[in-house]
């Protein structure tokens, strides 16, 4: 497994706990809530700074990423979804659009193998009809 791919999914473990305690994106709290996490789970030191990226840069733009999200989805409210399968298109919009050396292509890939191993079964056509619909609006990279 890529370096990315674990950041991705210890970004997703993090920001699944996030969601479902509700917590606050401020700076402050995010920073007190990221400080608790790596302390308290094995959060290998190579794979923490890009999950760290992800983590704040979808806690600072979320309504965006949620508004495109929901946008993108017939008949399913973000708030609605599964935590998981929510937290997945959260990272993999996020990458389309503000990481630079993450074409949407792999964004897409790298969010469906990683629902494989943690969403439901089905979750994966469901990401994947989102992300594709989202992939035609916004391009691969917006900035």
């Amino acid at each position: 497994m890529g370096l990315r791919r674990k950041s991705r999914e210890l970004a997703l473990q993090f920001l699944f706990g996030h969601d479902c305690q509700s917590r606050s994106c401020s700076p402050e709290a995010l920073q007190a809530e990221l400080d608790e996490f790596c302390n308290s789970f094995d959060a290998g030191q190579k794979s923490l700074p890009y999950a760290l990226e992800l983590i704040q840069g979808i806690c600072k733009n979320l309504e965006q990423l949620d508004t495109l999200i929901s946008s993108s989805s017939h008949n399913w409210r973000v708030e609605r979804m599964a935590l998981v399968d929510r937290n997945i298109l959260r990272i993999a919009t996020y990458e389309m659009l503000h990481v630079e050396d993450a074409p949407a292509t792999v964004a897409i890939n790298e969010a469906l193998e990683i629902a494989k191993r943690y969403a439901e079964p089905d979750s994966s056509g469901f990401i994947n009809g989102i992300l594709d619909a989202l992939q035609h609006k916004v391009g691969d990279r917006t900035k």
